[in-house]
């Protein structure tokens, strides 16, 4: 045996080391239960690897991102070998780690019941105690069709190595751009092969050291997204180190599904997705109304502040205007297909408000004077998406941005993003969001326009802008859109779930498509900067967002119900009526139950509704010309005079406090 020298690196900490020929890395790391693979030259591999004279070596936990993702990987495979153990006709599609947990695609002869699940998990339990070692070995591609013969989507995989299609879903957890590997689960105790699958890994060393692990659902999934290929049926999982994070994980599940707005957008009846109309195409009822409305309401009072100028524009245009744009031939997979409203002439419906902008802004000579212009709509835009990816509000077909493109000079760039991004956060703000961070998208080598100069000092004044708002900025390589890179606000909601919110685009190339011009002071024509800026997103989404955000209960500025009344009796009807009366006079919205519930009940009914406030009144508060609030937290204050509680409503509101 010779000496082999390798470099131990731990977080900034490098300690060189000496040992013998044919040491793995689970001999490093011996007696370190937590570490569950290692990188080795910059790339995963099992504990198993056998270390060569001059690797670096970094630990990798079962609580990092890569331990995560290895320990939901194997857990992957653990329920393919269970389910082809019970259906053993089952064919094996793709199982890869995905964020909190995993799954693998199926191709069975019917859908999966919620038993199955219970059984498949209980197979698992048995695999799991079983300690099977999983165990790589290299073969060539003629090798893996011969292993692999009898299952279709594992040989159409590696028929795939290395090409383009490789970046198909999940495909690149299977195959990879270089040699092919499979794993074997083999015996503990007589290294007989339980089971075998095509996989890149790393994995485990054994099934025991998975530790925790639930299935949570079936769904139907098409192979490798393709509406064109089979349906395969997919089983969701989750993996977690301990079982107390496997149960914090169950129990925020549980919380987000009590906030999902779909849910509460029924409950409280504020809108609805009618199947007469279409899927992730949203009616706002009486109530949703009234919350959409007052959002709308405060965000063109604070962009007219910030010297926005509102435009409108229709939902149709010519297809012209997108080949102008570059939209044909790089979104057109987002478009519907066109409408012939003309003869020979085709029609889009919009899936962008910017070129109509651009032709606004292009209706007249501009003059240096007139800059920063900024331009702003509710514009309502639709884009086509696959019924299996349509959520709600979040994922919809048609909806109303809050767009804004902003035209300046070169010299007017940096000042004008940084005032957007400030306007844009403080304006998030406003409406309760206050966790965030930034992402910043760079370009898509395989999906641009313009020069590399001009991607290169956008992102770099992005990147600048960025950095001043004192927020972490994370990196996005390849995300941006086809004209320009852009810095998107991520925030974090009630229960610690992120949400993409806000996105700034920093645009030299659609000026230029457009051939748009100002007349400099000099009397030259020069090309303006356009900045793309969306504060919302969607009205849609950010409605949605608010909602499970607030979990149903809006802070009384933006509640569609502020204050229930309560009469104590019937007789105390009227003095509410008109106290509600006085509200409304007063820009309030109040409602007097007098319905001929008791009034506990009423009381419920405007939990239930999770209505700010209750007004109650009886006998003693009408001798006082006063009235009882009562909170959310089930508080009570008693025999406050009208025109104090008036006050007192009105100032919540305006202050939009969160309560």
């Amino acid at each position: 045996m010779s000496d082999v020298r390798v470099t131990v690196q731990r977080d900034s900490e490098r300690e060189e080391r000496v040992v013998t020929t044919g040491t793995t890395a689970a001999d490093l790391f011996q007696g370190e239960r937590s570490v569950v693979a290692a990188r080795v030259a910059g790339e995963l591999k099992d504990l198993a690897h056998e270390l060569a004279d001059g690797d670096e070596v970094e630990p990798v936990e079962i609580t990092s991102e890569d331990g995560l993702n290895i320990l939901r990987h194997s857990a992957a495979h653990v329920m393919a070998q269970a389910v082809q153990e019970l259906f053993p006709e089952a064919k094996l599609g793709i199982g890869p780690p995905i964020k909190d947990g995993f799954y693998y695609d199926f191709d069975v002869e019917k859908p999966f019941h919620p038993d199955d699940l219970k059984r498949i998990e209980k197979k698992m339990q048995e695999i799991q105690k079983r300690g099977q070692k999983f165990s790589r070995r290299v073969v060539s591609d003629e090798e893996a069709r011969a292993e692999l013969a009898d299952e279709p989507y594992k040989l159409e995989l590696i028929g795939l190595k290395g090409s383009a299609a490789d970046a198909a879903e999940g495909a690149s957890a299977e195959v990879g751009a270089g040699e092919l590997s499979i794993y074997d689960n083999l015996d503990a105790k007589t290294g007989e092969l339980c089971w075998k699958d095509l996989c890149r890994g790393p994995h485990l060393p054994s099934t025991r050291a998975i530790p925790v692990f639930k299935l949570m659902r079936s769904a139907a999934a098409y192979w490798r997204g393709s509406e064109k290929n089979p349906q395969l049926q997919r089983i969701y999982g989750t993996a977690w180190p301990t079982k107390d994070e496997l149960k914090g994980y169950l129990d925020f599940l549980a919380e987000a599904e009590k906030r999902d707005h779909r849910k509460l957008g029924a409950e409280l009846d504020l809108f609805s997705v009618p199947e007469q109309i279409g899927s992730g195409l949203a009616v706002f009822h009486p109530k949703g109304g009234i919350v959409r409305r007052v959002m709308e309401d405060y965000s063109r009072r604070r962009h007219e502040e910030e010297g926005y100028e509102f435009v409108y524009t229709p939902h149709a245009t010519k297809g012209k205007l997108f080949e102008t744009s570059g939209h044909l031939d790089w979104y057109a997979d987002g478009m519907y297909p066109p409408m012939q409203l003309d003869e020979g002439v085709d029609y889009y419906l919009k899936p962008m408000n910017c070129p109509m902008h651009n032709l606004i802004f292009d209706a007249r000579g501009r003059s240096y004077r007139e800059l920063p212009l900024r331009l702003f709509e509710f514009g309502t835009v639709y884009r086509y998406e696959k019924s299996g990816v349509v959520h709600g509000l979040t994922r919809a077909r048609g909806f109303t941005q809050d767009d804004a493109h902003i035209y300046c000079t070169r010299e007017q760039m940096a000042d004008e993003l940084d005032r957007t991004l400030t306007f844009v956060l403080n304006l998030l703000r406003d409406y309760g969001l206050d966790d965030f961070y930034l992402e910043l998208s760079t370009k898509d080598p395989e999906k641009f326009v313009g020069s590399d100069e001009v991607w290169e000092e956008a992102t770099e004044t992005l990147r600048q802008v960025a950095d001043k708002q004192g927020l972490p900025l994370v990196p996005d390589p390849g995300g941006a859109a086809f004209y320009g890179p852009k810095i998107s606000v991520q925030t974090k909601d009630a229960i610690g779930r992120t949400w993409q919110m806000s996105t700034i685009q920093l645009d030299f190339n659609l000026p230029e498509r457009f051939d748009l011009e100002y007349t400099s002071a000099d009397g030259t024509k020069q090309r303006p900067v356009m900045i793309h800026r969306a504060l919302f997103g969607s009205i849609e989404r950010f409605f949605a967002v608010l909602l499970e955000h607030y979990a149903g209960a809006f802070p009384a500025w933006l509640a569609p119900v502020q204050a229930t009344c309560i009469p104590i009796g019937d007789a105390h009807v009227p003095y509410l009526e008109e106290f509600a009366a006085e509200a409304k006079a007063q820009g309030l919205r109040l409602e007097v139950d007098a319905s001929s519930d008791r009034m506990q009940k009423k009381i419920r009914n405007a939990q239930k509704a999770k209505v700010p406030f209750m007004i109650l009144a009886g006998d003693e508060d009408l001798a006082a010309g006063a009235v009882s609030f009562r909170y959310r937290d089930g508080s009570q204050e008693n025999g406050i005079p009208k025109e104090a509680a008036l006050a007192k409503l009105r100032d919540v509101v305006e202050r939009r406090a969160q309560v």
